[in-house]
């Protein structure tokens, strides 16, 4: 059976990529059919059953790219693999932030917008994922989204002030100047939704805090949208501490890569603990996102996977030497 696809209202360039790299990868999961594309003319020869299945997810595609006019490798994928609510009609809801310069902040991928739904039904959420899949500057849309519509009073972000290799006694300056770096990838997020100006009041007048977690200590924070990012190097007794400051009125987001403990390793992360203890506790939410949801460099995705592939033959090895 031969069936033709006329693309309307689309670039077939923008869709399909430079050298149709995303129509190759469309490709890769129909090998049965013969696929042409010609201007905006999509020629696929095939079996009619596997046609149909093919329609129904390129219409998928199409769908998604009239939405958010724009498209990339991970997004064909997740398409191709899930069924998802990214083809229903768009009603606006999906833009968290209007940042700054024209920027429509949004959950670009199935887990992040899972993570939206978690943050809406839920008070507190954990995110955990690899690198680069958006947990930290979801969150933080979500967080300056609440402030922005007066659901919370203030945004507080905090992280472990754990040193990654480096020492930070070393460091210049006072203990701010010292904290900065490990806080930046929040300043980051929070410049990409807020104008510098208004941004520096903010923190300046105790509307947006950024503080290391041991500064959570002895406190109730309410009528706030908390995010603790990096949980993973959270001691057990820091992660009871942090989320037993939680206040009636408050919103938590715990984001962590179990992938990127520094902790020192007789230590057990305070993320893992808490995803264990409280797996299934009403009012908590857990979305778990992975190497599908990266949406920086497409390198950063094959770097997962390699480092994924090494680490399970480097606990075989481990498995064999116990045995021998």
């Amino acid at each position: 059976m031969e069936k033709t696809i006329e693309i309307k209202g689309i670039n077939p360039v923008e869709l399909f990529g430079i050298n149709n790299i995303y129509l190759k990868k469309i490709t890769l999961y129909y090998p049965k059919l013969k696929i042409v594309s010609r201007g905006n003319i999509l020629t696929i020869l095939g079996e009619e059953e596997i046609i149909e299945l093919f329609e129904k997810k390129f219409e998928l595609i199409t769908n998604y790219f009239h939405r958010f006019n724009s498209i990339d490798e991970n997004i064909i994928e997740q398409l191709l693999l899930e069924e998802s609510k990214l083809s229903e009609k768009d009603d606006g809801s999906e833009v968290l932030v209007h940042g700054n310069g024209g920027l429509k902040v949004k959950a670009k991928t199935i887990n992040q917008r899972k993570l939206v739904e978690a943050v809406n039904a839920n008070d507190m959420v954990f995110a955990v994922g690899p690198a680069g899949t958006g947990k930290t500057y979801t969150a933080v849309a979500l967080a300056v989204r609440a402030l922005k519509n007066k659901e919370v009073k203030r945004i507080i972000l905090t992280r472990p002030a754990v040193e990654a290799g480096e020492n930070l006694g070393f460091l210049p300056g006072d203990l701010k100047e010292k904290l900065d770096p490990y806080l930046m990838p929040l300043y980051d997020a929070l410049r990409d939704m807020i104008p510098p100006d208004k941004l520096k009041d903010m923190i300046e007048y105790g509307f947006i805090e950024i503080a290391p977690l041991a500064f959570m200590r002895g406190r109730t924070l309410d009528k706030a949208f908390v995010i603790l990012d990096e949980a993973q190097n959270a001691t057990v007794m820091q992660m009871k501490m942090f989320l037993t400051r939680m206040g009636q009125t408050a919103n938590f987001i715990i984001t962590g890569d179990m992938s990127q403990v520094d902790l020192p390793k007789k230590q057990k992360s305070g993320l893992a603990y808490a995803l264990d203890a409280l797996e299934g506790v009403e009012g908590i939410g857990i979305v778990r996102l992975n190497k599908n949801d990266v949406i920086r460099h497409p390198l950063v995705r094959k770097i997962i996977e390699a480092f994924e592939v090494a680490e399970q033959q480097d606990l075989r090895l481990q498995d064999e030497r116990k045995k021998t």
